[in-house]
C-alpha cells in the first residue's frame, strides 16, 4: 500500500523514526562528516583518468569503472542489488554513421560537422533521403494541452522537416506560453524527431542556435558524431524518420534566404502560434552508411538493505558513462567526463559510505543505481525504468546526481524543477542546517528536467529530485574563483578539457552530497511517503 505524508506531521515524524531506529542526532552527523573532499576526489581522479579511456558503453572503460564500482560497494558491505548480482544488463546497438557524408540542398554540399551533422536511428546499414522537400514546421510542435499543432493539416510524409530548437515560450518569455522560460519536454531535440516520426517525415533538421540549445556547435559536433547508442529493438527502429541531424544557424539562414523567406520573421511567426510553410523548391539528399554493432552494456545497482522496512527503497542515481575515445581527434582524443559524470557517480560511493557509518541501517533500504548511456540519450535509465529492478510501488524516491558543484561552497541550493514534488520540503529542511535556502533552476531555458536520469524515475511516478550548487558565493574569495573556474567549466562541456583539476574546490560538491545523505535518511525514516504536487505532470500510476 502507498503511504503518503503529511508536511506537519514532517518534523515528527523524523524524531519518531529516529527514535525507534535507535540511531542517535550524533550518529547521523557522524555519517554526513565522514563525506570529504579528499576521498571525493581520490574516486573523480581514478574515474576520469586516461586509463578509464572515457568511459564510452561497451568500451574496456566500461569493466574498469564497472569493476571499480563493484569493488568499492562490495568493500563498503553493500549487496548486490539486483539478486546475487551488482549488474544489470542494457542490450545496445551502436550506429556509426560514415563521416564521408554531404548533405545537398539547393544545388550546395553541406560538409559534416563544419555545417551539418546527420544520422539515422534505423538499425540499418545505409538509409537516407533523395530530393525531399523541405518545410519548416516552426518548433516541430504537437502539443494539445497548450492548444499547439504545427502540424495542423500538413502532410509531410516523404517530406523532410525542417524545425527550430526548444519551444515557444523560450522565444517569447511569455510565463503563460508553454511554460514561458523554462523548457518542456516539447522544447528537447528527443521529442521533435519522436514527433517527426510519427507525422511520417522522411527526415527531420533541427537548427541549432546556442542560447535556445543551452549549449555551442561544438557539442552537437561531438554528441552525435561518432558511435551512437540505441537499444536493440524487433522493429529496428524502422518506424523512425530515415536521416535526423542538426544544421549550423548559418547554413538555416542560407537555406531560408534560397527559399525566399527571412530567417528571423520565420522564428518570429513560430512563436506566436502553430505555425508551418514550405521551402519553395528546396530539396534535400543525404545518403548515411552505418557500422552496426551489437552490445550489452551494464546499470550498476547495489542496496544497503533497510532495518525496519527493507521492500522500500530511496534510490539515488548517477550516470557513469561519457562519450570514450575519438581516435580520429588530433591532440586529446579522450573524453574523460570528470564533471559530467565522474564526480556524480564518485558521490555514490560517499554518499553509501555516510550510511553505513551509522550504528544501524536506516528503516528503509538505500539503494545506489549507476546507470550507462546517458550521454546516448538516458538510455540507461529508460530501461531500468521499463525493466526496474525493484517496481516502482517499492521506489520511495529518487535523489538523482549530475555534474556536481565544482565552484566552492554556496548560500543557496538550485533546484532544477522546484514545486513538482513535496522532496522540496525535505530539501529545504535540511539545507536550512546548512544555513542555505534552496532557489529554481538558474537556467529553466535548457530543460534540465528532462537532461538526467531522474526523468526516468518521474516517468514511473517516483518523486525525483534533481538538485545541486548554487549561485550565492559563501564569501569573497569563492565568489573570484566561481567567477574563473564556471568559464573553464562551461568551455569543457563535452569536450576532452573536462578531466580532472586539482584547482577544483569540491567543498561545494561535498556540502551537496551531505544534503544529499541527510535528504535520503529522513525520507527513511518518515512513516508517509513524498508525493508530487497537483501541478505536476507526474502522477504514481
Amino acid at each position: 500500500m502507498k503511504r503518503y505524508f503529511s508536511l506537519t506531521l514532517l518534523a515528527g515524524a523524523i524524531l519518531a523514526g529516529c527514535a525507534t531506529s535507535r540511531i542517535t542526532p550524533t550518529d547521523i552527523t557522524n555519517g554526513y562528516n565522514s563525506i570529504q573532499t579528499n576521498e571525493l576526489a581520490k574516486h573523480v581522479k581514478v574515474l576520469a583518468s586516461d586509463e578509464f579511456g572515457g568511459r564510452a558503453p561497451s568500451s574496456p572503460g566500461e569493466k574498469l569503472t564497472l569493476d571499480y564500482l563493484t569493488a568499492q560497494f562490495k568493500a563498503l558491505g553493500l549487496e548486490p542489488g539486483n539478486g546475487d548480482s551488482y549488474l544489470q544488463e542494457v542490450p545496445l546497438v551502436s550506429l556509426e554513421a560514415d563521416s564521408n557524408m554531404v548533405l545537398s540542398i539547393g544545388g550546395k554540399d553541406y560538409q559534416y560537422k563544419k555545417d551539418m551533422v546527420m544520422g539515422s536511428s534505423r538499425i540499418s546499414a545505409q538509409e537516407g533521403i533523395e530530393n525531399s522537400e523541405l518545410v519548416f514546421v516552426g518548433y516541430g510542435v504537437n502539443a494539445p494541452e497548450y492548444n499547439w499543432n504545427d502540424y495542423e493539416g500538413l502532410d509531410v510524409k516523404g517530406k523532410t522537416v525542417v524545425m527550430l530548437v526548444n519551444d515557444p515560450g523560450f522565444a517569447t518569455k511569455d510565463p503563460a506560453l508553454f511554460t514561458g522560460d523554462a523548457m518542456t519536454y516539447y522544447g528537447r531535440w528527443t521529442y521533435k524527431y519522436e514527433e517527426a516520426s510519427r507525422q511520417g517525415a522522411a527526415g527531420a533538421i533541427i537548427i541549432h542556435e546556442t542560447a535556445p540549445a543551452s549549449y555551442p556547435w561544438s557539442v552537437v559536433e561531438n554528441s552525435w558524431s561518432g558511435e551512437q547508442f540505441g537499444f536493440q529493438k524487433e522493429n529496428n527502429n524502422m518506424d523512425r524518420v530515415a536521416v535526423e541531424g542538426w544544421v549550423t544557424t548559418e547554413v538555416a539562414k542560407e537555406l531560408f534566404t534560397k527559399a525566399g523567406l527571412d530567417f528571423d520573421t520565420a522564428k518570429e511567426n513560430a512563436a506566436k502560434g502553430a505555425y508551418h510553410v514550405d521551402m519553395g523548391d528546396l530539396t534535400a539528399s543525404v545518403n548515411v552508411k552505418n557500422t552496426i554493432k551489437k552490445s550489452v552494456s551494464y546499470n550498476f545497482i547495489a542496496t544497503l538493505p533497510g532495518s525496519e522496512q527493507p521492500d522500500e527503497h530511496v534510490i539515488y542515481s548517477a550516470h557513469w558513462d561519457h562519450l570514450g575515445t575519438d581516435k580520429t581527434r588530433k591532440g586529446d582524443q579522450i573524453y574523460n567526463g570528470a564533471h559530467d559524470n565522474a564526480t556524480g557517480t564518485a558521490g555514490l560511493i560517499e554518499v553509501a559510505e555516510a550510511f553505513t557509518k551509522l550504528p544501524k541501517h536506516p528503516s528503509r533500504s538505500m539503494t545506489f543505481l549507476a546507470v550507462t548511456a546517458e550521454e546516448q540519450g538516458l538510455l540507461g535509465s529508460k530501461y531500468y525504468a521499463a525493466n526496474p529492478v525493484i517496481a516502482a510501488n517499492k521506489t520511495v524516491a529518487n535523489i538523482n546526481m549530475d555534474s556536481l558543484n565544482l565552484l566552492g561552497k554556496v548560500k543557496d541550493m538550485n533546484v532544477v524543477g522546484i514545486g513538482k514534488s513535496q522532496m522540496d520540503e525535505f530539501l529545504e529542511t535540511a539545507a536550512k542546517e546548512q544555513g542555505r535556502t534552496i532557489s529554481g533552476d538558474p537556467k529553466p531555458s535548457s530543460g534540465g528536467y528532462y537532461r538526467s536520469d531522474h526523468f526516468a524515475f518521474a516517468n514511473m511516478g517516483v518523486p525525483a529530485m534533481y538538485a545541486g550548487g548554487g549561485t550565492v558565493a559563501a564569501d569573497e574569495e569563492t565568489a573570484n574563483y566561481r567567477k574563473r573556474m564556471s568559464l573553464v567549466l562551461r568551455g569543457c562541456y563535452h569536450q576532452p578539457c573536462d578531466r580532472y583539476r586539482d584547482e577544483w574546490d569540491l567543498s561545494g560538491a561535498v556540502q551537496d552530497l551531505q544534503l544529499f545523505y541527510k535528504v535520503g535518511f529522513d525520507i527513511s525514516e518518515t512513516e508517509q511517503w513524498p508525493t508530487w504536487n497537483t501541478n505536476s505532470e507526474f502522477q504514481r500510476k
